[in-house]
């Protein structure tokens, strides 16, 4: 049972981090030309862009790629606690911790791609590469301020 919960785990944290990226990328203006922007957008347009039917964006803010964030955390949560506690939740306790997974999510998500790109400034500084720009894109933002 711990393996079927590993393995569920793991492909459920994967796409939570993919839908997080989707839902990241235009809020930073990465290049969306870049294989790596391609190929996240390729693995979450399934769910995507039904919901962009429904829901128009807002500014930069991709409505549809918010909800399908919180709808697969969501699902994430109910799953993982189905199968590791046996019943299923409250809607409100299920809906706090599926926020509270999501926000560790980005928290975790942020402290390695600053620790990659730092760790990228040392041993290939001005190498570029489409990870290296998909990496300054989404770590500048958050790091210009600090440099102040």
């Amino acid at each position: 049972m711990d393996a079927l919960i590993f393995v569920v785990d793991s492909v459920l944290t994967f796409l939570v981090y993919a839908f997080l990226l989707r839902v990241l990328l235009p809020l930073v203006r990465a290049d969306f030309r870049n294989p790596l922007s391609q190929a996240i957008l390729a693995l979450t347009s399934w769910l995507v862009h039904p919901l962009r039917r429904v829901l128009p964006p807002v500014g930069r803010l991709d409505t549809a790629s918010v909800v399908a964030l919180l709808a697969i955390q969501v699902v994430a949560t109910l799953v993982l606690f189905r199968l590791q506690v046996g019943v299923v939740p409250p809607i409100v306790p299920l809906a706090l911790a599926a926020l509270r997974s999501l926000a560790l999510s980005v928290l975790l998500l942020y402290t390695v791609l600053i620790f990659i790109y730092a760790l990228l400034s040392f041993v290939a500084p001005g190498v570029r590469s489409p990870a290296t720009a998909l990496l300054a894109s989404l770590c500048e933002p958050l790091l210009m301020p600090l440099r102040r």
